[in-house]
């Protein structure tokens, strides 16, 4: 009688389970595509292929100084006194060195850089998100790449909804944009205290 009564719950725990189960709603959202949509991370990726440009030419000329270094070194090796090629040696090895800190520390600067500004748009997507998931009766939405979505159909995808409501609130256009932008403090003019 009693695996009878255990067997009579755990069927009635399954169907509600079932029931709930079936109740959930699905999406999911391209965070990387949203990025490169909206007019906020349009913005902010100008900036950081800006910034990156001016570090790969900072790099590139120090590169150059360097590989003309090191030509001269190699055709005046020849009639070098030992002494004289050790010590330029030695000289070009703490100046490849240099070179190798200051790309490692760029590329930290701007990997630093990329990760401040995109936190910041991608906290603000997170809520609109929750919008868009509470307003629509969404039980989970997932992000496409991290959940490792293989397939869902595409009327599960959220990422043109939140990319039309993200830029509605914070594109140039908007309300939240013209007020931070008022906000922002006036930069001095060059050349002035």
């Amino acid at each position: 009688m009693r695996t009878l009564a255990r067997l009579s719950l755990l069927a009635l725990l399954l169907s509600a389970t079932a029931a709930r189960a079936a109740e959930a709603k699905f999406g999911f959202v391209d965070l990387q595509r949203a990025i490169r949509e909206v007019d906020e991370g349009k913005s902010a990726t100008a900036v950081l292929k800006k910034d990156f440009d001016e570090k790969q030419k900072v790099i590139d000329q120090k590169k150059a100084e360097f590989d003309k270094l090191k030509a001269e070194f190699d055709k005046q090796a020849v009639v070098m006194a030992d002494q004289a090629k050790k010590d330029k040696a030695s000289e070009l090895d703490r100046k490849a060195m240099e070179l190798q800190q200051l790309f490692v520390q760029l590329q930290k600067d701007l990997s630093q850089r990329e990760g401040e500004v995109m936190r910041g748009i991608v906290d603000k997507m997170t809520g609109v998100i929750r919008e868009i998931a509470e307003a629509d009766g969404f039980t989970m939405v997932f992000e496409r790449n991290d959940a490792g979505i293989v397939y869902a159909p595409q009327s599960l995808d959220l990422t043109n909804e939140l990319v039309r409501k993200y830029n509605a609130r914070f594109g140039a256009g908007s309300k939240a944009a013209g007020q931070a932008k008022k906000a922002e403090p006036a930069k001095p003019a060059a050349g002035k205290k």
